[in-house]
């Protein structure tokens, strides 16, 4: 019941920036776009140009001194370009904002530069070199979508590479300041549309500003349309005047006009926050949360940090659609999300490996539908590439039969020692004890442990897995348990080793530490947890059926590859019907079900009602098999919603991942 895929761009490889670089007579160069004959910036006065224009033009210095909200200053820019308006905007916010300010930073780009162009522009501007390397090392891959860069504690961007208007448009989130730059109307007329300024307007604060360096007609125009009120300034240097303004009453948000039960509830930053469960979504939510100066009690019946070196892995991969669909956009926004997230928390790569993954296409069935998507999606190889089976061996380092897609910057994890990672973020304390009661009142929530503890908080998130539906307030919620094991075997010495997860009907990482983790068996509906020799065996099975020259190698260097030999681990994770995450607010099923009780009978008669929500409760749940790639982005998502931050998704995405949109399915199809 959300804004159908088709509205969205589709999902393919962006083209990058076209640049000729100028040259004076130092030698020193400049980047020029061949696509609009317009430089980037001048070499000479361009870091004063921005200084003027947009950090002077809303006048920064002194709003940011004088910020005291608990959430971050906004600031959003049409045309990233070089990033030097950003560089300039979070130097200007290290000056003058006390020290418990934040900073967001949100800018489009419709051409990105490549990393190495990006790197020699930012060398003009030797004292922005620190946090020039802070913006390279994080650069995104040219694909469509919400790209979120962490540059300090305090500061963060996100990068909504596509058209301008079409991403102000997509964007979940509030500004309270603009940069409106990009290349001159006259050379890039497609950017200075009505569009643009009716998606600015819709996304500011009341009383947000704006500057920019133009005073064209067109820009006048548009901007009083969409409610802005401009007044010319001195500009800079040889350029007389310029605008800037603010709009006092932005217009009200109608994209949810049609699903009013996705409203999301008001904003009101916490400062406790309980987040039961303490796997990889509650642990990475209570760090996300506490990145942000909240105080986060994290609550497990089991202690991660007391089971010691568990050698057990986990891929981050993703499987994605024939057709794009808004899953298909999610996980893949979260894969690209959670490989930036851990080269951030883990540089020295201790807890992962980016060793990319392999799909195997076993059949027919599955080698055509490879080649029927790569077709439609035509992504970056350095995001997702399609292989021989000649070329799937190399990467493999093991031969293989069969073709396969490869993700070559994906990678493997240790799940556990992640999570004991996260549960050690300063500002989060770990309670080992299991919630047997949820209970609102006024000021928050109170949770009862089982040895009769209570414990008072702001806000809670649920991330108990397939656990997270025993509470009264998400029993509704269509949740099934799903039972895997995963075998490990000791390998002996002269055993060949892997380059590349390699998945089929199961997945097999490189080993660590000398044993191979392989697996996993699939048993909906599930809840045992002890461990299965006939599941060892079912797992052996799928690893000869997808690596038979693999396991021949393994026999061949002594490996004992019975199921007896063989130890494990048994987990029981989650799935939602539609195999998409439930991430948000917790909507009041009772309620739902009685303000919108008239999609039963006609699915176009939307009552005018914002959906209920259990204020201040939020659930992130039904991460699956994928974890690893939609719980990190999830944790953000639920983050920056509480604490009043434009969101890390594109509005659809959002809705998408909705823990009520199963009511409104069921209300549409009488059930």
């Amino acid at each position: 019941m959300s804004l159908p895929h088709a509205s969205l761009p589709p999902l393919a490889a962006l083209e990058p920036a076209s640049l000729d670089w100028q040259h004076d007579e130092n030698g020193e160069s400049t980047p020029l776009s061949t696509c609009f004959d317009d430089v980037y910036f001048s070499r000479h006065d361009g870091r004063a140009e921005t200084e003027h224009v947009f950090i002077q033009g809303n006048d920064l210095p002194r709003r940011l001194a004088a910020w005291q909200e608990r959430r971050p200053f906004t600031i959003g820019e049409t045309g990233f370009g070089t990033g030097l308006n950003m560089l300039c905007a979070w130097a200007c916010f290290d000056a003058h904002a006390p020290a418990g300010a934040r900073l967001h930073l949100i800018s489009t780009e419709r051409f990105p530069l490549r990393r190495d162009d990006l790197a020699r522009a930012l060398a003009a501007w030797p004292d922005l070199a620190e946090r020039a390397e802070r913006l390279i090392c994080q650069w995104p891959e040219p694909v469509a979508g919400v790209h979120r860069l962490w540059l300090d504690e305090r500061v963060t961007l996100d990068l909504h590479f596509g058209d301008a208007s079409e991403r102000l448009a997509l964007l979940e989130g509030q500004v309270d300041a603009w940069f409106l730059d990009g290349f001159a109307p006259a050379k890039n007329p497609e950017m200075w549309r009505p569009e643009l300024f009716a998606a600015m307007a819709a996304r500011s604060r009341p009383g947000a500003s704006f500057a920019t360096f133009t005073c064209a007609g067109v820009v006048k125009r548009a901007l009083a349309a969409a409610g802005f009120a401009w007044r010319k300034v001195p500009g800079y240097g040889r350029k007389r005047e310029m605008l800037a303004g603010e709009i006092a009453a932005p217009p009200a948000d109608e994209r949810r006009a049609h699903t009013p039960w996705f409203s999301p509830p008001p904003a009101r930053p916490p400062r406790h926050v309980a987040v039961i469960g303490a796997g990889i979504a509650g642990a990475s939510t209570a760090a996300a949360l506490a990145r942000r100066g909240i105080e986060v009690t994290l609550i497990d019946r089991f202690d991660r940090a007391e089971l010691g070196t568990t050698h057990l892995q986990g891929a981050l991969y993703v499987k994605l659609a024939v057709e794009t669909n808004l899953q298909s956009r999610t996980y893949l926004a979260g894969l690209l999300h959670s490989r930036r997230w851990l080269a951030e928390l883990d540089p020295e790569q201790a807890l992962w490996q980016p060793s990319g993954v392999l799909q195997l296409a076993l059949n027919e069935k599955e080698r055509t539908r490879q080649a029927r998507f790569l077709a439609n999606h035509p992504l970056p190889t350095s995001v997702v590439r399609g292989l021989d089976a000649e070329a799937a061996s190399a990467v493999a380092g093991i031969r293989l039969d069969a073709p396969a897609l490869d993700y070559p910057d994906a990678a493997w994890v240790r799940p556990l020692e992640l999570c004991v990672r996260l549960a050690a973020t300063p500002g989060v304390v770990f309670r080992r004890g299991e919630v047997t009661g949820l209970a609102g009142n006024e000021s928050g929530w109170t949770l009862t442990l089982a040895d009769g503890e209570r414990i008072a908080a702001d806000q809670v998130v649920i991330a108990a897995a397939s656990e997270a539906v025993r509470f009264a307030q998400s029993s509704a919620l269509p949740l099934q348990p799903v039972r895997g094991q995963v075998s490990q075997l000791a390998l002996p010495e002269g055993a060949p080793a892997l380059g590349r997860v390699v998945c089929a009907g199961g997945y097999v990482p490189p080993a660590a530490d000398g044993v191979l983790n392989f697996g996993a068996t699939f048993g909906p509906g599930e809840t045992d947890m002890s461990e299965r020799e006939a599941d060892h065996a079912a797992n052996l099975a799928e690893l000869e059926r997808g690596l038979p020259h693999f396991v021949a190698a393994l026999r061949d260097a002594g490996a004992e590859l019975s199921p007896e030999r063989l130890t494990g681990r048994v987990g029981v994770r989650a799935a939602s019907p539609d195999k998409s995450p439930y991430c948000g607010p917790l909507p009041d099923t009772e309620a739902w079900r009685e303000d919108y009780a008239t999609l039963a009978k006609d699915a176009t008669r939307v009552p005018d009602v914002p959906g209920r929500h259990h204020s201040g409760l939020w659930i992130s749940a039904a991460h699956g098999s994928r974890g690893m790639a939609s719980a990190p982005l999830c944790a953000e998502l639920l983050a920056s919603r509480m604490c009043d931050e434009p969101l890390p998704l594109e509005w659809p995405l959002v809705d998408h991942l909705h823990p009520g949109r199963r009511i409104i399915r069921d209300l549409v199809q009488g059930k």
